[in-house]
């Protein structure tokens, strides 16, 4: 007994040995018994039986397939009977799993006749003569539905389907959900074969189970197995096109699969099949048949080859979008957007979000589909990075369709600003101050008022987001490592986008908030807290910009203080507050250090040195960054 690739040459010369016709007759039933017999005896508990085990189903199916039919048909139903004793799909091994479903589609394609089935959809035309006028343009395209292979003939006869074929095709839906992929891609391969062979009935049946796969009682496991079973269909031609109103919508789900699971999601390998079964349509159908659901498709494609977390998943939605570009010719502008987001340029993940979404965006037949897919899908995605690059790429995209942003999509993203789920608060407070920073600029550039754009209700809803998390204290725990930031960015963006909250007490909420982040540095982990100070920083020098001068080019009474706090703050024990004072002392505006200077140097200096034996080195070195901040400012 071995188990390495002499086994399978073995099996593979066996096969052809008992094969042979003058073998045949006088061995092939005495090593059938020997196999079966062996294969019954051995268990897929142990590790010698699973070498066992693998040697025989390699033989048994490789005899299925080399065989004639007629020769291999008297011992088919004694094969898959034993392969049923064994229940080979309650081992953990994978590739006993495999073989299995494997053997189990070569035992169906024994049952049944060989013949190419007539029913099957086919595109084109036989005469080449017909095909070349028809690709040069000389004809209009004509709808080809269900050309047989020869018109001339009857009808097939009708045949008696053997009663074996119901149990293997059960085996081949069970093996669609199988958790390997290996077995999935083995099991849909043999669902296609076999359905070849069925009347049209028949496999109008298998096509509604396949369907079954896809609910959301299923796992991601019978989503992936689904698609390859659908591809291998509409590849070979059994997908007729009056079922296709029933399939795109699935795979349009499948587009956008991503099922939460712990720590992480999955559901990339259901995108990455669903992107395959596209690419097989545009290959299977004429356009005339995939015309009403061209745009679906069209949007549903160039959205996962632009969002898609996963560049495997990117690049075969483009591998997709290409062929059907090619093969279709109907896609609204596929040869510009080709061009762009070619397989290449969607490798890297913060151009396609920021650079070619925008290209895209630029054709109206996307631009709605791509903002929708964003706020539905994206910004409450589980990893941050993705809920960031997706408020950016809103911003780059509200130029576009800013009637839109303001009239359907900011109304939505206001209540899940102060939701209940984190990921979804934070993706939305971060879209809310992208967009709104988009709005400001665009209302510059046509010299009106941001109020042009933002009504009083959603002005009053901008302000009552930090207000409401305040309230219901979300700024504490592991939860507030993520709100901070998110709200020290808006708080940023409303600033620059000069929101008319000049002496609205929300302007001393922010800036508590700002102090107090400044000042818990300490207790915040150390993966967050470099994020949280420049945030925090960053929003500092926007708040004091647009609402702490005065008209006299000075600052007011009241803000003077914040230079009082800071400079006491950099002598705290707490290395992480001198750290955030000190920058945030380099971050302020030249009117509030106006008769400061000398004393704002003076702490700052103080605080780049060592005493007491304490090094603080890290906040020595954002002192040092400071002075030479607030040396630019004043323009030392």
């Amino acid at each position: 007994v071995v188990s390495d690739k002499s086994r399978d040459a073995a099996a593979v010369l066996v096969s052809k040995f008992i094969t042979r016709p003058d073998v045949r007759q006088k061995r092939t039933a005495d090593f059938l018994d020997w196999t079966l017999s062996t294969l019954s005896k051995s268990s897929f508990q142990t590790i010698e039986g699973t070498i066992v085990m693998d040697g025989m189903l390699q033989a048994l199916a490789q005899f299925f397939k080399h065989g004639k039919r007629e020769d291999c048909l008297p011992y088919a139903s004694t094969v898959l009977e034993c392969l049923d004793n064994c229940k080979l799909f309650e081992s953990n091994q994978t590739i006993l799993r495999k073989l299995g479903v494997k053997l189990v589609q070569r035992l169906g394609l024994t049952f049944l006749k060989p013949k190419v089935a007539k029913w099957r959809y086919q595109r084109g035309f036989r005469s080449l003569a017909a095909n070349l006028q028809f690709s040069s343009g000389g004809l209009i395209p004509q709808k080809t539905e269900n050309i047989s292979i020869d018109t001339g003939e009857e009808e097939e006869e009708e045949y008696d389907i053997p009663g074996e074929i119901e149990n293997v095709i059960e085996q081949l839906l069970i093996g669609l959900k199988d958790k390997d992929t290996i077995v999935r891609w083995s099991a849909a391969k043999g669902v296609g074969r076999l359905t070849g062979r069925l009347p049209k009935e028949l496999a109008d049946d298998v096509v509604g189970s396949v369907l079954d796969c896809f609910s959301f009682q299923e796992t991601d496991n019978a989503w992936h197995g689904g698609c390859l079973a659908l591809a291998e269909l509409g590849r070979r031609g059994l997908l007729l096109p009056s079922r296709l109103s029933d399939v795109v919508p699935v795979i349009l789900k499948g587009l956008t699969y991503d099922e939460k699971r712990g720590a992480c999601s999955v559901g990339s390998n259901v995108r990455d099949s669903a992107c395959y079964v596209c690419w097989a349509f545009a290959r299977a159908y004429d356009p005339l048949e995939l015309k009403p659901f061209v745009n679906q498709i069209a949007s549903a494609l160039i959205i996962a080859a632009i969002f898609d977390r996963d560049v495997n998943c990117r690049r075969a939605a483009s591998a997709a979008f290409q062929e059907n570009v090619g093969r279709q010719g109907t896609f609204p502008h596929g040869i510009d957007i080709v061009t762009t987001a070619d397989y290449f340029a969607v490798g890297n993940r913060a151009n396609c979000f920021l650079n070619i979404s925008v290209y895209v965006a630029g054709f109206p037949e996307y631009t709605q589909s791509m903002i929708d897919h964003l706020i539905n899908m994206k910004i409450n995605h589980w990893d941050s990075v993705i809920r960031e690059f997706s408020a950016e790429a809103l911003h780059n995209l509200t130029p576009l369709a800013p009637e839109y942003i303001t009239r359907e999509v900011l109304p939505k993203l206001l209540p899940l600003a102060v939701g209940i789920d984190l990921h979804t608060r934070h993706g939305a407070i971060l879209a809310c101050a992208e967009i709104t920073h988009a709005l400001s600029l665009l209302a510059e550039e046509k010299k009106r008022f941001i109020s042009f754009y933002l009504d009083e209700k959603t002005l009053e809803g901008l302000k009552q987001i930090h207000l409401e998390l305040r309230h219901r204290q979300l700024y504490r725990g592991l939860g507030g490592e993520l709100m901070r930031p998110a709200v020290c960015t808006l708080i940023e963006k409303l600033s620059l986008s000069k929101m008319p909250f000049r002496k609205d007490p929300i302007i001393d909420d922010w800036q508590w908030l700002i102090n107090d982040c400044l000042q818990s540095l300490h207790l915040i982990s150390s993966n967050s807290r470099q994020q949280i100070k420049e945030s925090a920083v960053s929003a500092l020098a926007a708040l004091c910009n647009e609402y702490y001068c005065n008209g006299e080019g000075g600052a007011n009474p009241a803000e003077q203080d914040l230079l009082v706090q800071y400079i006491s703050g950099l002598q705290s024990h707490e290395e992480m507050i001198r750290c955030g004072f000190s920058l945030a002392l380099g971050a302020l505006p030249k009117f509030l250090l106006k008769g400061k200077l000398q004393e704002v140097l003076d702490a700052l200096k103080k605080a780049t040195l060592i005493s007491g034996g304490v090094s603080f080195a890290e906040s020595r070195r954002d002192g040092l960054k400071a002075v030479a901040r607030v040396c630019l400012t004043v323009g030392v």
